[in-house]
């Protein structure tokens, strides 16, 4: 359970699982958004997450994407920015990002998400929640929060 304060990260999985209702986790997700920031938990995004939301969120639906229309998308950004804290990616993110992709041997798409890690790790946000868990490193700085494991209080 999250505690008045704490500030999570999210990972842009958690923004898509609150878009599509035909997704597994939709219900957390669109609750997590719903309830958190009125009891006080603070959720963080970064330029990264929002890019790679439109991204998805625009792409065709036999493309795996969400099918929506530009319009649709990006009221659905600014409404995610609205209860979100912008994390920005920084010189400091970029050093970081390089030292977990070296610690990690990181190759590919993995470094998308070590990236996130870096953004959150360098923000000072400690806890990330993904659909996705096993995407991101094992780290002392970090602790990984299972959107499908979360129970969310009623606000």
């Amino acid at each position: 359970m999250m505690m008045r304060g704490e500030r999570v990260f999210l990972d842009t999985n958690v923004l898509l699982e609150a878009t599509d209702e035909g997704r597994r986790h939709h219900e957390k997700a669109s609750s997590l958004f719903n309830r958190w920031p009125n009891n006080g938990i603070e959720l963080c995004v970064s330029g990264q997450v929002l890019r790679e939301y439109l991204v998805v969120a625009t792409r065709a639906l036999k493309h795996n994407g969400l099918g929506l229309a530009v319009g649709d998308a990006l009221h659905n950004v600014r409404q995610f920015r609205s209860l979100t804290t912008h994390c920005p990616e920084t010189m400091q993110v970029s050093s970081r990002l390089l030292e977990l992709t070296s610690s990690e041997n990181a190759t590919g798409k993995r470094i998308h998400d070590l990236n996130i890690a870096a953004t959150a790790m360098v923000a000072g946000v400690r806890q990330i929640v993904t659909a996705n868990p096993s995407d991101f490193p094992e780290h002392p700085e970090l602790r990984i929060l299972p959107l499908g494991d979360l129970v969310i209080e009623p606000g």
